[in-house]
């Protein structure tokens, strides 16, 4: 694990796209967020977890929406890539973006600029890409369900996080830190 927090801190102050790898549960959002702090980046943290969001509702969620673009949109909504700006935009799952979105996604990734849904002004964010998923891309780009030319874009510096059951020598530092936390 320590190669792994020591490849991070060296990708943290750079703007290359990292991609975080691992199974559920072994901390991928908890190595994004010591990406972001080491990153000298002034913008938040911002977390999107598209497993929760509805599919119709993808593209509304990243870019933001402006008022009357479809039924439900009584006001204009940031985009979490607008909110993004300065900081680090951490997607996590990013193996389940359907591909009309990843398309879109490709674009804000080369030139940081933007449509909210429903628009007609370009908008741009300066937000550094951190994603995350424990599904294998490489099989997803053979059977056609994930973009090559994404997968390249997002993945400049791959980070796999092996489970706990092949860190043995880490639980001893886990239960220090968790009896440290909550006694």
């Amino acid at each position: 694990m320590q190669g792994i927090l020591e490849s991070a801190d060296k990708a943290a102050p750079t703007a290359a796209p990292v991609l975080v790898l691992g199974e559920t549960g072994v901390g991928k959002e908890e190595l994004a967020r010591r990406i972001h702090q080491a990153s000298g980046r002034t913008g938040p943290f911002v977390v999107v977890n598209l497993a929760n969001v509805p599919d119709q509702l993808f593209e509304s969620e990243l870019f933001g929406q402006e008022k009357g673009a479809f039924t439900g949109a009584f006001q204009r909504k940031n985009g979490l890539v607008e909110l993004a700006d300065k900081g680090t935009l951490f997607i996590d799952e990013v193996g389940e973006i359907p591909p009309a979105l990843q398309v879109k996604l490709l674009r804000v990734l080369q030139d940081k600029t933007f449509t909210r849904v429903g628009g007609t002004r370009e908008l741009q964010s300066d937000f550094r890409l951190v994603s995350a998923t424990n599904q294998d891309l490489p099989g997803k780009i053979r059977d056609a369900s994930f973009r090559e030319d994404l997968f390249y874009r997002i993945s400049v510096v791959p980070l796999t996080i092996p489970p706990l059951r092949e860190r043995a020598e880490d639980i001893r530092h886990l239960a220090r830190a968790f009896h440290a936390r909550y006694r």
